[in-house]
């Protein structure tokens, strides 16, 4: 794998741990398949995707998400129609059908989910475009042909940050696929995405993140017992709003508010000692 690719501090063991309420395995494993039945019903009808109503593809992939027990919370207003770069910060696998339900774009993914079994497929009839991550010299055609989708009229869905995080830290959104957005004249819309419990807590059990298997993310989420999804769809980035990708990055960059929890939980790990304080998120991922 390159050195220049992005990577994230995060780790299933330090910050995917087990939720504090989970439910019984048996009913676990009802959640998962109900969810390999909704994806399996998606295969059968992908030949079919062009004719399927747009709202009927944010049911199931709304669906597909309370069927692994996740409640969805989808906040802001409607995404433009036409031509749309949607960008959004990445967490979990739960990313995908969640930007799905807000809008149904051609998703921009890494070449390894081709050859993913079921999803892999999937991915492929419902038009991503794959990117091949370790090949810097491949990202110039990434971005024409991103650019391209856009100018058709397509919605594009992108995770800038270019690789998962755990929710209580986050990636900086990289530039380059910004580019295809000015090349294409079209505008950008931000998605904020967040995992809470219900009680409020941290939401990190739906995080994937390291060297997680996706076996292993879908059973945890399976397990975890009110599980809640936060979607926050921001104000729309028009055409011309910024002069360069860089800073079209940087306005769409979600602003996360320090939640209570996160830093309580830092308090825990970090006693004061003295006059000093906790560190924030955003100093423990810089010393990471």
């Amino acid at each position: 794998m390159s050195g220049w690719l992005p990577t994230a501090p995060c780790t299933p063991g330090a910050c995917a741990g087990p939720a504090r309420a989970t439910v019984a395995a048996p009913r676990a494993a009802l959640r998962l398949a109900a969810v390999a039945a909704l994806v399996l019903a998606g295969i059968a009808l992908s030949p079919f995707g062009g004719r399927i109503p747009a709202e009927r593809v944010r049911w199931w992939c709304r669906a597909i998400v309370r069927a692994a027990g996740v409640r969805v919370r989808i906040t802001g207003a409607a995404p433009a129609d036409g031509g749309l770069l949607l960008v959004a910060n990445h967490v979990s696998w739960l990313d995908i059908p969640l930007l799905a339900a807000v809008r149904p774009a051609r998703m921009l993914a890494k070449s390894e989910i081709g050859r993913w079994p079921v999803a892999g497929p999937l991915a492929a009839r419902g038009g991503a475009l794959f990117i091949e991550r370790d090949r810097l010299r491949a990202l110039p055609g990434t971005v024409a042909r991103v650019a391209g989708a856009l100018r058709a009229g397509a919605a594009v869905a992108v995770f800038p940050e270019g690789s998962t995080w755990c929710g209580r830290a986050h990636g900086r959104f990289r530039r380059a696929v910004f580019q295809a957005a000015l090349d294409a004249g079209v505008p950008v819309q931000p998605v904020g995405l967040r995992y809470r419990q219900r009680d409020g807590g941290p939401g990190t059990a739906a995080a994937f993140v390291g060297d997680d298997t996706l076996l292993a993310s879908l059973w945890r989420v399976a397990r975890t017992r009110g599980l809640v999804a936060e979607v926050t769809v921001r104000p729309l980035i028009t055409p011309g709003a910024h002069p360069d990708r860089r800073a079209l990055a940087r306005a769409a960059q979600p602003v996360t508010p320090e939640p209570a929890w996160t830093h309580a939980a830092l308090v825990a790990e970090h006693p004061v000692t003295g006059a000093g304080a906790a560190p924030t998120v955003q100093e423990m991922t810089r010393a990471r």
